[in-house]
């Protein structure tokens, strides 16, 4: 048996604001960073010992993981950046408060964008320039559905995660509401019309364990209750 764990970063700026995020750098507030060490003691209880951990190039993904393995007194273990694990680029709605734009287009539609798999967001007029990503020659998108995120996080996790678990090393991924239901709907094989229902809450873990071929014999919402 081998164990993952996934978490969404602890509550940013624009989660509290209800902005729309994507690939735009925001701090964590204090209740996201109480989040994560709440997060911590949590993992602390379990006792789960990892041998990597996998975030992203954002800084709200990268403080997350930094205070869950302080809590851990696991800071010593490696820390994988990748961008495959950004949230997705959510194009010209970046920036914009969700319920102005629900006024402007309605319920239906913002659903649509938000928790939709193949739904393309409005896209930006010219594409954004960031050395983050620029000194990998990754282009930044124009925007991203669902369906996108998952295709460009998916290499990640069949070159780098995958392959570690098989070897038995638990796994720690802090990463970003899109990001992680898109890994979500391929691990649990979620059909495409069935993805909206799919929420994932700051700063709540969720625990696979597989087995030797990477079967889920149990998945667990952790809470400091344990199960739920």
């Amino acid at each position: 048996m081998v164990d993952l764990v996934i978490v969404r970063h602890g509550q940013s700026q624009a989660n509290r604001d209800n902005i729309f995020t994507g690939w735009t750098d925001v701090p964590l507030t204090p209740e996201g960073i109480a989040q994560g060490q709440a997060v911590g003691r949590e993992l602390a209880q379990l006792g789960i010992q990892f041998a990597d951990a996998h975030t992203s190039y954002m800084g709200r993904a990268i403080k997350t993981t930094n205070i869950i393995l302080e809590a851990i007194d696991q800071l010593y273990i490696p820390v994988h950046k990748t961008w495959r694990l950004n949230e997705r680029h959510y194009g010209a709605l970046s920036g914009r408060n969700k319920a102005k734009v629900k006024e402007e287009v309605g319920a239906d539609q913002l659903h649509r964008w938000r928790r939709g798999y193949t739904d393309l967001p409005p896209q930006l007029t010219e594409r954004q320039h960031d050395r983050r990503y620029d000194r990998l020659g990754v282009k930044m998108p124009l925007s991203e559905s669902l369906a996108m995120t998952q295709q460009r996080l998916l290499p990640y996790w069949q070159d780098q995660i995958a392959p570690r678990l098989l070897d038995g090393k638990n796994q720690l991924v802090v990463a970003h509401g899109s990001s992680l239901r898109a890994l979500i709907k391929y691990l649990d094989q979620i059909p495409d019309e069935d993805i909206d229902k799919v929420e994932v809450p700051n700063g709540k873990p969720i625990w696979y364990r597989f087995d030797d071929h990477l079967h889920i014999v149990k998945k667990t919402f952790i809470t400091m209750d344990g199960e739920d």
